[in-house]
């Protein structure tokens, strides 16, 4: 992938996707092949150190910390990123979070519609709401590769619109990296630079948008009359 790209990887239940996103983020180990990031093999690297490499995840299930406020888990995703980039000295013993924090955290989901729950408790909010808030969490860490499985599960049509808008807005002023999977194929397309087809593990098809919409295979098998009416 290259910096700034948004590669978007589809295929029905089953095709590898989830599979895929566990080796990249070392969950897994592969049968074969490499993986590097920026030119360094990772194979051997643990999860927690990708993490420190600069690779975010969100998961098909929406993963907070659902005993904790909407507000507490977004605190704890920027503190956790200062932490990594060595912000303010490196790892902080105070009790309390700074002001600025705070008022980071509220930007983030001020952005991601959010802002009005903060208070809530993240474990009884609606799912595609536990899904916007790992979104934003996952983007706090401020990541250069952010691999999101399935992040518009769940969601109304304008929570998508507003997460596709936050995704492009993110990846245009970061230059971050983006892998996804994801079944709405309006989503896809809003947002892929490149797209790859999984069947059962092997790659059917790649390429851009244009090259995806105009494969009869990838049509008639996997997109049906979505892509020809997109």
């Amino acid at each position: 992938m290259q910096q700034g790209e948004t590669h978007v990887v589809i295929g029905p239940n089953g095709a590898g996707k989830t599979t895929l996103f566990k080796t990249l983020s070392g969950e897994l180990l592969p049968d074969a092949g490499e993986i590097s990031i920026e030119g360094m093999r990772v194979e051997g690297i643990d999860g927690y150190q990708r993490v420190r490499l600069g690779v975010g995840r969100t998961f098909q299930v929406a993963r907070v910390f659902g005993e904790d406020t909407v507000l507490d888990n977004m605190v704890v995703a920027i503190e956790a990123s200062r932490r990594h980039q060595g912000a303010g000295g490196g790892f902080s013993l105070r009790i309390a979070p700074a002001a600025d924090v705070y008022d980071e955290a509220l930007d983030a989901l001020e952005k991601m519609g959010l802002a009005s729950q903060r208070n809530h408790v993240s474990g009884v909010l609606a799912y595609g709401d536990r899904k916007r808030l790992e979104l934003a969490m996952s983007l706090a860490l401020r990541p250069k590769l952010l691999m999101l499985d399935e992040p518009m599960a769940g969601m109304s049509p304008p929570d998508r619109a507003a997460a596709v808008k936050t995704i492009k807005s993110v990846v245009r002023e970061r230059g971050i990296s983006v892998l996804l999977t994801e079944h709405d194929m309006d989503v896809v397309f809003s947002l892929a630079d490149r797209i790859t087809v999984l069947n059962y593990g092997e790659i059917i098809a790649s390429g851009t948008p244009e090259d995806v919409r105009s494969s009869p295979e990838v049509r008639e098998i996997y997109l049906g009359h979505e892509v020809q009416s997109a």
